[in-house]
């Protein structure tokens, strides 16, 4: 279809609408990702002043690596796909750099088929809109349970599309009929066709900004500034940055504004709840060495999830569903037969909210492939199982937890998903964490009601179990009680578990081992947590501002009601926990540092105070992401 230009017909059947969509809509999709990866990983390699060996050595590395990590439709178009980027990019390089168009490739092309493909490590940059920094007024965190709001369902994810979503007990939805509700598990699959109307319009009606590009959020002249904002695009850096008693081991890179409704940078008041980091990819022989470790984190806030590049504050992709809010994100990666029959890994990002629906997206081919109606009310959030790649956890407003099976698609993106196992929960679940020593026997719950746990072996026949053990904590008068909220809940290494309770100014630190054995001892279901210390923080009554660890690093994170994360290093605690006769720390530990909030202000408005939902390191705490209350997504670097 792409080179007999004026094919109209093939097989008796009109094609017209096909083949334009592979001459133009692919040629631009493509031609905007070679751009993008020439920009991000090749551009700064050349000096000033290059020599023509300098510039055949790049333009050798950049053919290599643009056929392997530019990714864009269905795998059974791969071959084409990989054609066309090295066409494209040969073109771009002649048009950027001069150099005149190689007519002789059979070599290039034989070496390149030789060798294994790999899988892709950059996050190729796609047309995203809405990337803002921002600093706005205060605004009041919503303590009501979360509005309704319908999911109307796209086939197509890489649009520019945005969701959030908020952990709380969603009110009742009036469901409006879903234009494009893509395929569950049982639909046919169907080749994502995103069209786009000359005056910067989906075919379906929906609008968005036109000529955006990815842009850094750092500081901007007056005349770049007046032309991003022009573009729906506001970068601000921070007017002063706050230090703490201790020198600032890590500093603000990039705030940006990308969940926003209708892309409007007057919204301040969408809520941002997880991001999770991409995990890397084993690209064998043929590994990128471009990329070494993931810097793309996925979030969810508002109507979207976003891809963001933390290093160069990029947002890579985008995805929205115009009627959902988003909840929780999850990765995992999946071996699939693409169109040859060859297996390759993929990372695919599982997306849950408001609706009770799991959309599953294949983020290198920027394509939803399908999605799971798995609870009737809200999914406050998901986890994959370390083990097992295709299981799925689910915690549902509906007081369920369940596991799924979300099975392998095919080469055309077929699937079939099954439900294995419901959890009976007495209260909404909040935060789930799977055991590390264990995590296809036992799974722990942070609940409105208290902190339960499960026994989730699927040798068992009983599809449906009520929870092994509820824990015990002491509450403000220092009696022990089960009934509190807890918002926080994660594994420091294979013990060790840190949760945030309803007890102001306090997170625990307390061994699973330690507590759940003296269950076994005497068989009770209730027991009371071996509590290994409390660390300093926030004296709010604020709820759902939730924690993170960093195992590898041994940290703790959690932001508070004024815009601060409390850092906690625990290196020097961990050894005495771990031994067999490890005591209790006497004094509250307090953080290793607070990171304060800088200033910022947007339209002359001063942010003063903001809620932080959510604090998440990459596995080797290089970047920290902070997701608020007011619609601000902040990425600060260790120094």
């Amino acid at each position: 279809m792409f080179l007999l230009q004026n094919l109209r017909l093939l097989n008796g059947k009109d094609i017209t609408k096909l083949a334009n969509h592979v001459r133009r809509v692919n040629s631009r999709k493509l031609t905007s990702k070679v751009t993008a990866h020439w920009k991000k990983f090749f551009r700064d390699q050349l000096p000033e002043k290059y020599t023509a060996e300098q510039v055949k050595s790049v333009k050798k590395k950049f053919l290599k690596s643009v056929q392997t990590n530019v990714v864009y439709g269905p795998s059974s178009l791969s071959e084409f796909t990989r054609w066309r980027v090295k066409m494209i990019a040969e073109e771009f390089l002649a048009q950027s750099l001069g150099l005149e168009l190689s007519t002789d490739t059979e070599a290039e092309e034989k070496t390149d088929e030789d060798e294994e493909e790999t899988t892709e490590s950059p996050r190729e940059a796609a047309e995203d809109v809405g990337q803002v920094t921002v600093t706005p007024n205060k605004r009041k965190r919503n303590n009501s349970k979360a509005g309704s709001g319908n999911k109307r369902s796209k086939s197509q994810a890489n649009t520019e599309e945005e969701a959030v979503v908020n952990p709380q007990k969603s009110s009742h939805v009036q469901d409006d009929p879903a234009p494009d509700t893509p395929r569950t598990s049982n639909q046919p699959a169907k080749e994502a066709t995103p069209e786009q109307g000359a005056e910067g319009t989906h075919k379906n009606g929906e609008q968005f900004p036109r000529g955006q590009s990815n842009r850094r959020s750092s500081q901007l002249t007056g005349e770049q500034k007046s032309q991003e904002e022009n573009n729906g695009v506001v970068s601000l850096t921070p007017v002063k940055i706050s230090k703490g008693k201790e020198d600032v081991s890590a500093e603000p890179l990039h705030f940006l504004q990308c969940h926003s409704k209708g892309n409007s940078r007057e919204d301040f008041k969408t809520q941002l709840w997880s991001c999770v980091f991409e995990p890397l990819l084993d690209c064998g022989a043929r590994k990128d060495p471009i990329v070494s470790s993931s810097r793309t984190v996925a979030t969810c806030g508002g109507e979207s999830v976003c891809l963001i590049d933390c290093e160069t504050g990029t947002v890579l992709k985008k995805y929205k569903v115009v009627t959902e809010e988003f909840f929780s994100v999850a990765w995992t990666t999946l071996t699939m037969v693409i169109g040859d029959g060859r297996k390759k890994s993929h990372n695919i990002l599982a997306a849950a909210g408001r609706r009770g629906i799991v959309k599953l997206i294949h983020v290198a081919a920027d394509f939803c492939y399908g999605e799971i109606k798995a609870h009737k009310k809200p999914i406050a959030t998901v986890c994959f199982g370390p083990t097992r790649e295709t299981h799925l956890f689910t915690a549902s407003y509906d007081k369920r937890i369940a596991l799924w099976d979300i099975g392998i698609p095919d080469c055309d993106y077929n699937f079939k998903a099954s439900q294995l196992l419901v959890l009976e929960v007495l209260s909404i679940p909040l935060r789930i964490a799977l055991v590390p020593t264990c995590p296809d026997q036992y799974l722990l719950a942070g609940c409105e009601s208290g902190c339960f746990a499960w026994n989730i072996k699927l040798d068992k026949e009983q599809k449906s179990r009520p929870f092994e053990a509820v824990f015990q904590f002491p509450d403000e008068d220092g009696a022990m009680t089960t009934s509190h909220r807890v918002d926080g809940l994660a594994f420091l290494n294979d013990d060790v578990i840190v949760s945030k309770s309803s007890k102001p100014g306090c997170i625990y630190v307390w061994s699973w081992s330690r507590s759940f054995d003296a269950k076994g001892k005497g068989c009770q279901r209730t027991v009371s947590a071996v509590i290994l210390a409390e660390l300093e923080w926030s004296m709010t009554d604020m709820s759902y501002l939730t924690l993170s660890t960093c195992p590898a690093k041994e940290y703790v994170f959690c932001g508070d009601e004024k815009g601060s994360v409390w850092m906690y290093s625990l290196s020097n605690y961990t050894t005495a926990w771990n031994s067999a006769k490890g005591k209790r720390s006497d004094k509250r530990i307090p953080p290793a540092q607070i990171l304060k909030w800088p200033e910022l202000r947007a339209n002359g408005e001063q942010l003063t105070e903001i809620l932080i939902n959510n604090v998440v390191s990459d596995p080797t705490f290089t970047y920290l992401v902070v997701l608020t209350g007011v619609n601000i997504t902040a990425i600060w670097k260790k120094s």
